[in-house]
C-alpha cells in the first residue's frame, strides 16, 4: 500500500488541462528542432501572402453587396392592402397555387404602412415609407431598429428600402454573457481561450478573407492561416510545454491528412463550389477565385477547432497516466490513451454530423417535401459537398487520436530519467527520489507520523512546520 507521502499531490488533476511537468533539456530540444522551422515557415508565409486589405470593386446592388444604413421604425399605421396594391391575384384566376392564394390573402387583408427613419449616412434623418403584407416573415414595430439598403442610382423614392432587423443589442449581450460564463468559469485559462478567440477571428478577417480575394490560392492560405491559429491559440491557452508542442503536431499531421483527402474527393466528386446565391455572387465579383479551392479551405478551417480539443486532450490523458503510474512504458501508455480516445471520437463524429445536419435542416426539408430518395439528395451538390466535408473532417479527427496519442506516448516515455522527469511526479522532477518531500535532502526516508489518519497534516523534520498532505 503507498503511504500518504508517497502519494503526489498532482493526481487530482483534470486530463485535459492540469499543468504538466517538465520534459528534459534533450527531449525539448528535438522538439524544438521539429516546431521552430515549422512556425518560421508560418510566419514566412503570413509575410509573403500578406494582403493588406480587401481588394475595391464597384458594388452590384445585389444580395449582400449592398450599401447599408442604419434606420429606426418611427411609426405604423394599418392601411388595406387593395389601396397600395400590395399583391395581385394571377391573371388566370388561379389561387390553387401557393401564389396564387398568398397573393389573395395578401389582397383580403390588412396591410401596414411603416415610416422609417435613416439615422446614419448623409440622409441621416430622411424618412421612407415600407409596406408590409400580413402574411410576410418579418413584422415591424415603432421604434424598431432596422438595417436599410441605398440603391443611389433609383428614383429618389426608391432609394432605400429596409432589408433586415438590426440586432446589435442582443447579439451584444448574448456575446456578453458568454464571455462572462467562460471567464468565471475557465479563470485565467478561460481569458486566455478568450484572447485566443479574439485573435482566430483576426486572423480570419485580417489574413484569410483578403488574401483570398486577393487571388491567393485558397488551399495555401487555408493551411498557413489555420496553422497560425493553432499556434497562437494553443500555446496562449495551454502554455509553451512539451504537452502543447505534442498537441500541436497531432494537430498538424492531422491537417495534413484533411488537406489532402478534401484535395482528392472534392476533385473526384466534381464538386464546384458554387453552389447557392452567395457563392454565385462571390464569383461573379472576383471570377479568379477558384471556388471548389475555397471549398476545401473551408473544409480545413472548420475542422481546426474540434481537431484543437481532440489532440490536447489525448496529449494531456497520456500525461496524466504516465504521472499517475511513472512506470508505465509507451506501449502501455498508448493503449490505456487510446481507450479513452475512442470514447472522444464517438462523440465527437457525432457532433460534426448533427452540427452539419442542423445547419442544411431546411435543405433536408426541401428534399422530403420532394419525395426524393436518399440517393438522389446525396447526389445533389448542395448536399454532396456537406457529406465530403463531415466525412473528410471526420477522417481527420478520428485520426488525430492515434497519432496524438502514439506522439505523446513516445515522447514523455522517451524522456532522460533525472534531468526534468517526463512522466515523474513534480518532486521527482525537482531531482529528488520518488516519496522524499520537495526539499528535502536526498535519500531523506518519509517519514508518517502515528495516529495520523491518511490526508491529514504531517509534520516534517521534527520542527513545527506542517503542512497538508
Amino acid at each position: 500500500m503507498t503511504s500518504p507521502q508517497q502519494t503526489p499531490d498532482t493526481h487530482g488533476h483534470s486530463h485535459s488541462h492540469g499543468p504538466a511537468a517538465p520534459v528534459s533539456k534533450h527531449l525539448r530540444k528535438v522538439i524544438a528542432a521539429v516546431l521552430i522551422p515549422f512556425a518560421t515557415a508560418v510566419l514566412v508565409g503570413l509575410v509573403v501572402l500578406w494582403p493588406g486589405g480587401a481588394p475595391a470593386h464597384e458594388r452590384t446592388g445585389v444580395g449582400f453587396d449592398r450599401q447599408t444604413q442604419q434606420g429606426q421604425v418611427v411609426k405604423i399605421e394599418q392601411i388595406d392592402c387593395k389601396d397600395v396594391n400590395a399583391a395581385q391575384v394571377p391573371p388566370t384566376g388561379d389561387t390553387t397555387t401557393p401564389q396564387g392564394r398568398e397573393a389573395q390573402r395578401a389582397q383580403t387583408g390588412d396591410c401596414e404602412k411603416a415610416t422609417v427613419e435613416v439615422t446614419t449616412g448623409k440622409d441621416k434623418g430622411r424618412r421612407f415609407v415600407e409596406i408590409v403584407q400580413p402574411d410576410a416573415p418579418r413584422q415591424f414595430h415603432v421604434k424598431q431598429g432596422v438595417v436599410v439598403a441605398y440603391a443611389p442610382d433609383a428614383p429618389r423614392d426608391l432609394q432605400y428600402s429596409v432589408t433586415d432587423v438590426d440586432r446589435t443589442t442582443p447579439m451584444a449581450l448574448l456575446a456578453g454573457i458568454f464571455a462572462l460564463a467562460v471567464v468565471v468559469v475557465g479563470r485565467l485559462r478561460g481569458l486566455m481561450a478568450l484572447i485566443a478567440l479574439v485573435i482566430s477571428f483576426a486572423v480570419l478577417t485580417l489574413f484569410i478573407l483578403p488574401a483570398i480575394l486577393q487571388g491567393s490560392n485558397p488551399l495555401i492560405v487555408a493551411v498557413v492561416g489555420s496553422s497560425a491559429i493553432m499556434l497562437l491559440a494553443l500555446y496562449l491557452c495551454h502554455g509553451l510545454t512539451a504537452r502543447t508542442s505534442v498537441a500541436v503536431l497531432g494537430t498538424l499531421i492531422s491537417l495534413l491528412l484533411i488537406g489532402l483527402l478534401g484535395s482528392l474527393f472534392i476533385g473526384w466528386a466534381s464538386l464546384t463550389g458554387n453552389t447557392d446565391d452567395n457563392t454565385g455572387l462571390i464569383h461573379g465579383l472576383y471570377p479568379e477565385i477558384d471556388m471548389s479551392g475555397l471549398l476545401l479551405a473551408g473544409v480545413i478551417i472548420g475542422s481546426l477547432g474540434v481537431l484543437d480539443d481532440v489532440t490536447v486532450t489525448q496529449t494531456s490523458a497520456v500525461w496524466e497516466l504516465r504521472q499517475a503510474d511513472p512506470d508505465m512504458g509507451p506501449r502501455a501508455l498508448y493503449r490505456a490513451g487510446i481507450r479513452i480516445g475512442r470514447d472522444h471520437i464517438a462523440s465527437v463524429v457525432n457532433t460534426l454530423v448533427l452540427a452539419y445536419a442542423g445547419a442544411a435542416l431546411p435543405l433536408l426539408l426541401l428534399f422530403s417535401i420532394a419525395e426524393s430518395s436518399v440517393g438522389t439528395v446525396a447526389n445533389s451538390e448542395l448536399v454532396a459537398q456537406e457529406i465530403v466535408r463531415t466525412l473528410v473532417g471526420s477522417i481527420g479527427l478520428v485520426a488525430s487520436v492515434p497519432v496524438t496519442t502514439a506522439l505523446a506516448a513516445l515522447v514523455v516515455s522517451a524522456d532522460r530519467p533525472g534531468t526534468s522527469g517526463g512522466g515523474a511526479t513534480p518532486e521527482t522532477a525537482t531531482g529528488a527520489p520518488s516519496g522524499t518531500p520537495s526539499g528535502a535532502p536526498f535519500g531523506t526516508p518519509p517519514k508518517a507520523p502515528a495516529g495520523r489518519p491518511f490526508g491529514g497534516l504531517r509534520t516534517r523534520g521534527g520542527g513545527g512546520r506542517r503542512r497538508k498532505a
